[in-house]
């Protein structure tokens, strides 16, 4: 009895273990979305280009730093020019 009880708890971490490391790789390989996608999901207009007011998250946030030419728009030109996030820092 005891000998099964180690086995399933045996079972039980490594399955754990298995979830948190599969997790963390769909992570890593997670790439941006290309500006194709952020306009399909975000352009209201459909004038192929992003204003402030049509795009959310991270972009809006740092959206002035993307409009180099400041016209309030950012274009497919803009996003390939982007500065990359800063990636969070690990402990």
């Amino acid at each position: 009895m005891k000998n099964k009880v180690i086995q399933l708890g045996v079972l039980g971490v490594f399955l754990l273990m298995f979830s948190c490391g599969n997790a963390q790789e769909k992570e890593k390989g997670k790439k941006p979305p290309t500006f194709s996608e952020l306009l399909e999901k975000m352009d209201k207009n459909e004038d192929g280009k992003l204003s402030k007011d049509e795009i959310e998250g991270p972009l809006k946030d740092n959206f002035d730093a993307v409009d180099t030419d400041e016209d309030g728009f950012i274009t497919e030109e803009e996003m390939k020019n982007a500065p990359k996030p800063e990636r969070p820092k690990r402990n």
